[in-house]
């Protein structure tokens, strides 16, 4: 190795040292605990399971007198999840949303405090249902928001595109993509 940093110049030595690390960080040690599988493929994403729980996309359809309307949904299922919610997010494309999922079918109460965009909230029943909309719901206020009714999940998207859809109460949602 000394004969090669001589003939390259005194930059080459902190290079081979690089390359020297990496290679070792790259090998498996003799006697050391055998490496870990490549994590487990989630079904039809393609994509590992760790990776798949991270991104928790899918869609929500709805068919409406004024057509398919089609919603690209991040899930929030856990309660670290539905806590964070859209909170923080100064941009929201049409036609994009968060999907929210509760244990139980009960009366929910959402909070904007840090939300910094104006959100339509659709409740929607264990059929999937909705049951009611808060529109244009204010951002930065603790004030709740319900419709006053049991709901299994709500869907938040732009202010205003509940009604540009012409979805309301009565209106049906598919899961597409979701478990």
């Amino acid at each position: 190795m000394d004969t090669f940093v001589r003939a390259r110049g005194p930059g080459a030595r902190a290079l081979l040292a690089c390359a020297a690390l990496l290679c070792c960080g790259c090998q498996q040690a003799a006697g050391s605990p055998p490496r870990r599988p490549p994590p487990p493929v989630s079904s039809g994403s393609g994509l590992p399971a760790a990776v798949a729980d991270q991104t928790r996309h899918g869609a929500v359809r709805f068919e409406t007198p004024r057509g398919t309307w089609l919603v690209d949904v991040e899930l929030a299922r856990t309660a670290d999840q539905r806590a964070r919610g859209l909170m923080w997010r100064t941009d929201l494309r049409p036609d994009t949303g968060m999907l929210f999922f509760f244990d139980e079918s009960e009366e929910h109460r959402f909070w904007m405090r840090n939300t910094l965009l104006s959100l339509d909230m659709l409740f929607l029943d264990e059929d999937r249902v909705v049951v009611g909309v808060v529109d244009h719901a204010e951002p930065r206020t603790d004030t709740p928001r319900t419709v006053g009714r049991p709901s299994r999940y709500v869907l938040e998207v732009a202010g205003g595109e509940a009604a540009a859809h012409a979805v309301g109460p009565g209106a049906r949602a598919a899961f597409l993509g979701i478990e």
